[in-house]
């Protein structure tokens, strides 16, 4: 497990290295050149595995939903781990470990319960929002009625929240390997080299 989650790790590196991509001429690259969203430098259309090639509008807008569902995740979870490690818990009088990892195995069934029901609810009512027309990926709230990508500050900020869930996803991977293979949860890693 522990060489998996290193080779992981090296792997999500290649996303800051810049790539040459060829110019293709398929359906996928014509789906690339219509998106002003995700495509940025200085990777640019990043797909290093090859997932996309050959992928209609339908697969790649279920990928786009994807990455910025578990980008959305990833974000919550980086602020909910440090501020469970800070000691900030909202239920059970604060009787649950610092260690979110710990805290996790001490959580009782009746938490494991509310947690399962309110993400199954909120798959529920995401699958629900998907049903109405004019339906764009990621598009929980319904932006897409009031402003469109011709608008360059909405592909900002569409841009940002992809970036920010990329690094999320990146750092969430980082925190829990440091706290199962180094043993430090919070936010000194490296404190042992340091005393």
């Amino acid at each position: 497990m522990k060489s998996v989650l290193v080779a992981s790790l090296v792997a999500s590196a290649a996303a800051f290295a810049p790539t040459k991509t060829a110019p293709a001429s398929t359906q996928l690259s014509a789906w690339i050149d219509e998106q002003a969203v995700g495509v940025l430098p200085p990777a640019g259309f990043f797909d290093p595995l090859g997932l996309s090639k050959g992928k209609d509008d339908v697969t790649m807008k279920y990928y786009r939903e994807a990455e910025l569902k578990h980008g959305r995740v990833s974000m919550a979870a980086c602020l909910g781990w440090y501020l469970n490690a800070a000691g900030v818990h909202p239920a059970f009088d604060s009787s649950l470990s610092n260690d979110p990892l710990k805290a996790m195995v001490e959580l009782p069934p009746v938490g494991w319960l509310q947690f399962v029901l309110g993400c199954g609810a909120i798959e529920w009512l995401g699958q629900q929002i998907k049903n109405r027309p004019g339906y764009e990926p990621g598009d929980l709230l319904g932006a897409a009625y009031w402003v469109d990508d011709s608008d360059e500050g909405w592909v900002s900020y569409q841009n940002k929240e992809i970036q920010n869930g990329r690094l999320a996803m990146l750092a969430i991977t980082g925190i829990i390997y440091q706290d199962v293979f180094v043993g430090e949860y919070g936010d000194m890693m490296y404190r042992q080299l340091v005393r």
